[in-house]
């Protein structure tokens, strides 16, 4: 049974063509449910799979929610959190004006993040005591927005810094360089022992599958699944539930 005092979480995806988009995201949701029982979560796509955003919107309405946290699933902030998904959100809830939706911050930087990535390149095969020998891929989607960018660097710095690694680098499938086999190459060139890609990434499609290439074209040692439903990554994502239920995130209103 849903909790109707508490606000309704509305994941916002962006979608995808690649069926395992839509099934890693409701695993995802799922595990949210499973930490914050009774707390209602729906999920909406901005594109390809339905329902589309303003499509759930309409129906929450029809069925008496009136109080929304809309949480990107995003890990940092580009283009969509900072235009596309406050575009949707002002347009809907201008013609649903009973509705009240306060839109969350994205998921990145955090320190939940990277402990998903560490969890899975053990999945993958890495112990503790591979973290000398071993330099890291950070490997993004990647963006044209500089700030989304910088931040994914300093994410790769950090980590390198704290984690004992003995190189983490930053990649990224499309639209900034180095591309995730140029990082790889660069590193072997650098002389490390052996080289592991971390796909940053939630969920299964065209650019994960680009890097996941990337990666096998210059021959990594290791390749960890992307982050998917982590345990930390459901965390993560009640935390920002958590944050805008306390009214801390900007509100957003028509």
């Amino acid at each position: 049974m849903h909790d109707a005092t508490r606000p309704t979480l509305v994941v916002i995806a962006h979608g995808s063509r690649d069926p395992r988009h839509a099934a890693t995201v409701a695993a995802l949701c799922a595990r949210v449910r499973a930490l914050r029982p009774g707390l209602r979560v729906e999920v909406g796509y901005l594109d390809f799979n339905a329902p589309s955003v303003p499509r759930l919107l309409e129906r929450l309405d029809r069925e008496g929610a009136r109080d929304i946290i809309a949480l990107p699933l995003l890990l940092g902030r580009a283009f969509h959190a900072k235009s596309d998904i406050p575009a949707v959100l002002h347009e809907a809830t201008a013609r649903l004006p009973r509705l009240a939706v306060r839109q969350t911050d994205v998921l990145g930087p955090h320190g939940l993040l990277v402990a998903a990535l560490e969890r899975r390149l053990r999945e993958a095969g890495l112990g503790e005591g591979d973290h000398r020998s071993t330099g890291v891929v950070l490997a993004s989607a990647g963006s044209s927005d500089p700030e989304a960018i910088a931040v994914i660097a300093k994410t790769a710095r950090e980590w390198r810094r704290t984690s004992g690694w003995c190189a983490v680098r930053p990649a990224f499938a499309s639209a900034s360089l180095p591309r995730t086999a140029d990082a790889v190459r660069g590193l072997r060139a650098d002389g490390v022992e052996r080289v592991a890609v971390a796909p940053y990434v939630i969920a299964p499609g065209f650019l994960p599958d680009r890097i996941l290439a990337g990666a096998a074209e210059a021959g990594a040692d290791v390749v960890a699944p992307v982050l998917g439903g982590s345990p930390e990554l459901a965390a993560l994502l009640a935390l920002r539930y958590d944050e805008a239920a306390a009214g801390r995130p900007l509100a957003l209103t028509a």
